[in-house]
């Protein structure tokens, strides 16, 4: 059998391909590598698998794009710039309107950066799990078998940019248990976007929430790997692939599939984690439309998956989470109620059992916000901008709650 040459990145990189494997412009459109329906590609994917050997990458990256003219090169740039870059960066335009793939292209067709290989799925129904299958069936058959792809896979959004060493502390960490199936970007939000006031609070609220999550999934058996940047070991990914024929669960209903497939990873019996070294910088939202939005779908997403999964030792802590967050953001508004009805009644009075409760709060305050900075200490010790911000919290998560159990994911964007 002949093999063709796929070009792209650099001049005399390429990648080996055995002729009837390449994606053909007809498949192209259609989403998927052939026209085969969901089941034959299932029982394709399985006997793929089965034909890997040893891995001939360190580490590939799968880049899904929708409508990301602004942001996908600063996402490529930054595994350009990584002090271990890839080796192979597949960069799969998702259902775009803009000029996403022309600018990826470009990057692909630059002197000195990684081997590069964009795909365009104009009409991909799965959506952001079908664009990542699509970029994993591509390393299957230009591979012979994912397990000839490479060893690990990382999987990251481009409205995201990496730290110069994340690539590097991230195989540091997956060498040092061979149980690790998946490592976790610790997300950070990117600074100085703000165009006016209300934008400097919206988005200065966003910064303090993602560095106070961070900072607390320093652990094994994370809640979920994020979507923004996800190190997997492709042995893993194997694993789940052989189980149901798809990494990646393409359903309409699947609306946070980084979270599905972290279930996933546990049930298959592989641990996650996630490394305050490993950093990866995400776009916020700018508008509180935008926000409520995004943060619906996750929160809806998850209660989807919940609801599908049951209690189970790998679901019981999300359930307990969620519940008791908001437990805690009621037990905090009954507090302010009685505070501001006791001052209405009988004036403001130097008690000291309420001196002792605001003194307690300050230091706790000053101290889970400490990592942020003093601009974050003083929001987080004036309480009011983190109430405001911890009621519109409130108001999605109950939003998405009823929109699980009264609304179809269909009548979703």
């Amino acid at each position: 059998m002949s093999d063709h040459m796929i070009t792209a990145g650099r001049p005399g990189a390429a990648i080996r391909v055995p002729s009837g494997l390449l994606p053909t412009d007809e498949s192209r459109q259609q989403g998927r590598p052939d026209h085969r329906g969901r089941r034959g590609h299932a029982a394709h994917r399985r006997r793929l698998v089965t034909q890997g050997a040893a891995p001939l990458l360190e580490t590939a990256v799968i880049l899904p794009a929708r409508d990301e003219e602004a942001g996908v090169l600063l996402a490529l740039e930054s595994l350009a710039a990584q002090s271990a870059p890839p080796a192979l960066i597949v960069v799969v335009v998702n259902n775009s309107s803009d000029r996403t793939e022309e600018f990826a292209r470009r990057f692909a067709d630059r002197p000195g950066v990684p081997r590069t290989v964009v795909f365009n799925l104009p009409d991909n129904p799965h959506k952001k799990a079908g664009a990542l299958n699509h970029g994993i069936d591509w390393l299957n058959r230009a591979s012979g078998g994912l397990a000839g792809a490479a060893k690990y896979l990382l999987v990251m959004d481009a409205d995201t940019s990496l730290h110069p060493k994340f690539l590097e502390r991230a195989r540091n960490v997956m060498a040092s248990d061979r149980r690790l199936g998946g490592l976790s970007a610790t997300c950070l939000g990117r600074t100085g976007l703000w165009k006016n006031l209300w934008q400097r609070y919206l988005l200065g609220m966003q910064i303090m929430e993602y560095g106070r999550y961070a900072r607390g999934r320093y652990r094994l058996g994370i809640h979920s790997m994020s979507g923004a940047g996800s190190f997997y070991r492709t042995e893993a990914l194997l694993s789940i692939l052989r189980w149901r024929g798809e990494v990646f669960w393409e359903d309409y209903a699947n609306l946070v599939e980084d979270y599905e497939t972290t279930l996933a990873l546990k049930e298959a019996g592989w641990k996650v984690t996630a490394n305050q070294h490993c950093i990866a910088y995400t776009d916020l939202m700018p508008t509180l439309r935008e926000l409520i939005g995004q943060r619906e779908r996750w929160g809806r997403g998850t209660v989807d998956t919940l609801r599908r999964r049951g209690w189970t030792k790998h679901t019981w802590f999300s359930i307990t989470s969620m519940v008791l967050g908001f437990a805690g953001f009621l037990y905090t508004l009954g507090w302010l109620a009685t505070w501001t009805g006791v001052i209405a009644h009988t004036g403001f009075v130097m008690d000291p059992v309420w001196l002792c409760l605001v003194a307690f709060w300050i230091a706790y305050a000053a101290f889970r916000t400490r990592h942020l900075g003093w601009k974050g200490v003083l929001v987080d010790v004036l309480m009011l901008p983190g109430l405001v911000f911890s009621t519109v919290r409130a108001y999605w998560f109950v939003s998405s709650v009823v929109k699980s159990y009264a609304t179809r994911v269909s009548a979703w964007k």
